[in-house]
């Protein structure tokens, strides 16, 4: 009778083991499947050098660095410096405060002629105004990236710059355009339908980009829009025979049906 009772028991919890791991393994590939957006608003990006998952804050202010590099015809070097930087001082985040009167990406302080607080805290100057300190540093196309990063900003530890060139490195070759299709971005929809702001949003690009560069820059453009789309409520990026789009922005770029030879936006 025990005996029976036994193999009665040890069935049942057969069962139930059974039974729990099959709902789990389905709860695992339900939330797998739903991550991207569970995770909420996030820009991912690959390249050879690595992957990094970013807030789209970050992705914006990263792809306005590259904006202004580009514009000025800087090299990728001068980009990776200006990156390590903005990493060690705000995490690529326009900060509105910071040590003493320091404010921005950079961290750059009014009283030491940088500009105002204003200014500072305009992504696009404070870049200008980084790579205009930048170029003026001798070697500083061949020197560690820590060691140019410091010459411009003299901070108290010039060396915690040097534990964020790997980050920069896949950053650069994102936002240059330099990796095609390296960067998606998804978002929860909006509540409410928002009209595209298609021209606002070319405007800003091309603040950051200038319009002699605009059209020969393809990937920089279009990943630029991509991580702007929240911002400026567009729905879809289209470029070099793949689109982005806000509905399925988890899924990356996919094969387009009508490949666009220049970037377009919608």
């Amino acid at each position: 009778m025990n005996r029976r009772l036994s193999r009665t028991a040890l069935t049942v919890m057969v069962i139930v083991v059974l039974l729990t791991a099959g709902i789990l393994y389905g709860a695992y590939h339900v939330m797998k499947k739903a991550q991207p957006f569970a995770l909420g608003e996030h820009c991912l990006i690959k390249t050879s050098e690595g992957t990094l998952d970013i807030d789209i804050d970050q992705a914006q202010v990263a792809a306005t660095i590259a904006a202004v590099a580009a514009k000025r015809e800087l090299p990728e070097r001068a980009l990776q410096v200006a990156y390590v930087t903005a990493i060690q001082e705000s995490k690529l985040s326009n900060l509105p405060y910071g040590d003493l009167d320091s404010v921005g990406v950079f961290q750059q302080r009014p009283s030491q002629g940088w500009g105002t607080v204003k200014q500072l805290q305009d992504p696009v100057y404070a870049t200008r105004k980084f790579f205009t300190a930048l170029v003026k540093v001798k070697h500083y196309r061949t020197m560690p990236l820590h060691e140019a990063a410091q010459a411009v900003q003299r901070s108290a530890d010039g060396s915690a710059y040097a534990q964020h060139e790997v980050t920069a490195r896949i950053l650069s070759g994102a936002f240059t355009g330099r990796v095609p299709k390296a960067v998606h971005c998804w978002y929860p929809p909006a509540d409410k339908p928002v009209k595209p702001q298609t021209a606002a949003a070319r405007k800003q690009l091309l603040r950051a980009l200038g319009d002699d560069s605009a059209v020969k820059r393809g990937w920089l453009v279009a990943e630029w829009y991509v991580v702007h789309a929240q911002k400026y409520g567009l729905r879809q990026v289209r470029y070099d025979g793949v689109s982005w789009s806000a509905a399925t922005g988890h899924d990356g770029w996919l094969k387009d049906d009508k490949p666009a030879k220049s970037v377009q936006v919608a």
